[in-house]
């Protein structure tokens, strides 16, 4: 891989808190932390497996969701938005986060009112769709949009339903194609050329995440897996079993992003 294809991943690992973490759609249940700690090392080694340069931040003991870092900040080619996490538990993630980041863009804070959660922002060719869910408001969405026009781009809401964030219900896989939960988001919203809907019997196979040209999803979706097949998709899958009982998506888990030369780490 080339320096101008190199492929960042912040990351940051669980720490005994995340037995401790905020809910919102789903019952808690006794969370295996070492088994999440292990899950985790797990999806970790996948990334860099697949190129990434892996950024690990310290681990936040007394911060319960810290390892969800793709909530605090935006990162596109142009600039990183540190955003202001829905839930107030999370807003002493942000100083750590915004550190990171300014080693590799330029980056712009949200102000309050704004809240809002990177895993609401699904990034589709120049439109970022936003969802308008309980962690994110719409002066948070007024105030990405100020940030991300001067580069080009074009920013819409979009209502999600029963799921805490967007891209649980839907993400892009690519080649003009999202895959879909339809009953926590309405398809012909997102404006895609294609649409895969997951299986009925597994609403929370939507989510999906890029780490170069490679496709990772959770395991245990059969029979979305087998949809994605039919449309030529064929994702790795990473065991994130224990970590989704903290109501976890794969792609929640990092901030990945290209290098640009002279950026960042040498």
């Amino acid at each position: 891989m080339s320096a101008r294809e190199a492929i960042v991943a912040i990351v940051r690992p669980p720490t005994e808190a995340l037995a401790r973490c905020a809910l919102t759609h789903i019952a808690r249940r006794p969370i295996d932390v070492a088994r999440a700690r292990a899950q985790h090392e797990a999806y970790v080694a996948t990334l860099a497996r697949l190129g990434a340069e892996v950024v690990a931040l310290p681990p936040e003991p007394d911060l319960p969701d810290a390892v969800f870092v793709e909530d605090v900040a935006i990162v596109l080619d142009e600039l990183a938005v540190v955003t202001i996490p829905g839930a107030d538990s999370r807003r002493p993630e942000i100083a750590s986060v915004a550190a990171a980041l300014e080693t590799f863009r330029p980056v712009q804070r949200m102000r309050s009112p704004g809240t809002l959660d990177g895993g609401d922002v699904i990034v589709l060719d120049r439109t970022l769709l936003v969802g308008e869910s309980t962690r994110t408001n719409s002066a948070g969405i007024a105030q990405l949009a100020d940030a991300v026009r001067p580069f080009g781009y074009h920013v819409r809401g979009i209502p999600v339903g029963d799921v805490l964030h967007l891209k649980s219900a839907a993400t892009y896989l690519g080649r003009g194609t999202v895959l879909v939960n339809p009953a926590w988001v309405d398809p012909a919203r997102l404006g895609a050329r294609q649409v895969i809907e997951v299986d009925p019997a597994e609403p929370h196979a939507a989510n999906t995440f890029q780490v170069g040209d490679a496709l990772v999803m959770a395991g245990g979706f059969p029979h979305t897996m087998a949809r994605l097949a039919l449309r030529g998709f064929a994702p790795l899958t990473v065991d994130l079993s224990e970590l989704q009982k903290a109501e976890a998506a794969g792609s929640c888990m990092s901030l990945i992003f290209r290098r640009r030369p002279g950026e960042g780490l040498a």
